[in-house]
């Protein structure tokens, strides 16, 4: 689909961190892993970047977490970070199949921006009567109202320093139970040693599900 999406509202959920709520284009239908392509014209340029859905379902509305870097942020960043309800961007997608299919289980490693299909997947599977667990490195935690929701709901958090290893929290949060799936959100690093630990638990990193940041 490409069309234009309407800001319904922004929230501050972390530090440099906004969730952007959209009005859902009519037809528009997307599972929390998927991501969507925002842009909007600057100076006559077009310009467009990458965003993956923080929400659990598509309604009337969807979501979308951005981190903005205030210092190596770009012009986008910029107009992002400027948002309200009311401003419109282009939409295209949703595209990726490394999202939520109604697993039994689902075990979300993230870092950084994946802290929102984090909470997503972990609420979807919740909401649809599953289990859900999450490991979330970062310094700087944002959807902390979301995720002591989780926790109170059952599901497994473990949250961690940007510079702890994965290895204890991830062996922790794997079950081995049947149809229990690992999904992977976040950058190249955070990729690397999520597949690592998920190995070094006894799981299989070929089989997880992952988006890398690049």
């Amino acid at each position: 689909m490409d069309t234009t999406a309407t800001v319904s509202a922004v929230e501050t959920v972390g530090r440099d961190t906004y969730a952007l709520r959209f009005d859902a284009p009519d037809g528009f239908a997307a599972e929390p892993g998927q991501f969507v392509k925002l842009g909007t014209e600057i100076d006559g340029e077009s310009v467009a970047r990458f965003y993956t859905l923080s929400s659990p379902t598509v309604g009337d509305t969807f979501e979308v977490t951005v981190g903005i870097d205030p210092e190596e942020g770009g012009d986008f960043s910029a107009f992002l970070a400027g948002a309200e309800a009311g401003t419109e961007m282009t939409l295209s997608g949703p595209f990726g199949d490394q999202h939520y299919d109604g697993e039994p289980r689902a075990v979300v490693i993230a870092g950084g921006p994946g802290v929102g299909p984090a909470v997503a997947i972990a609420e979807r599977a919740l909401d649809d009567g599953e289990r859900s667990a999450v490991v979330y490195r970062d310094d700087d935690v944002s959807h902390a109202d979301r995720l002591d929701r989780l926790a109170e709901r059952g599901a497994a958090i473990h949250l961690l320093d940007a510079d702890e290893e994965l290895d204890d929290a991830v062996a922790e949060a794997l079950t081995g139970s049947e149809g229990e799936t690992v999904f992977v959100y976040g950058f190249a690093d955070l990729v690397a040693d999520a597949e690592a630990a998920v190995e070094a638990a006894g799981g299989d990193a070929d089989a997880a599900k992952v988006e890398n940041f690049g």
